[in-house]
């Protein structure tokens, strides 16, 4: 049960790993238009240094949520053999329903297919 909690839980944070590096880079990219902007408007104003020094933090930011998207470890499924490759998937085995019971319904006799007090089949005779 834990591989599956681990793996559930790894999807996640790639996910949001995922997301908050896309808001990473839209904010890189707002505030380096910002800080183009301000500059070529007022060089050197306290607005142009705010907006670089956002940009800054924003690439950091950036750079920091893509190094951990590398880094992140993939959990083990347990299903890997020990040369790495996946062993060859079990072929599904198709089970024929008997139709069992014998009932007669409107006049005439028909089997009803299924088990346990559940009809999936009607075969009218």
């Amino acid at each position: 049960m834990a591989p599956k909690i681990e793996r559930i839980q790894f999807l996640r944070a790639v996910r949001q790993l995922h997301r908050v590096r896309s808001f990473y880079a839209v904010g890189v990219l707002l505030w380096a238009v910002s800080a183009a902007w301000t500059g070529w408007q007022a060089p050197g104003s306290r607005q142009m240094w705010v907006s670089v020094l956002l940009l800054a933090v924003f690439t950091a930011l950036l750079t920091t949520a893509t190094l951990s998207l590398l880094r992140l470890p993939v959990p083990a499924t347990g299903r890997l053999a020990q040369d790495g490759k996946h062993p060859p998937r079990p072929r599904l085995k198709i089970r024929q329903r008997a139709c069992t019971s014998w009932q007669t319904t409107f006049g005439g006799a028909a089997y009803v297919c299924g088990g346990g007090g559940r009809a999936y089949g009607l075969h009218v005779l």
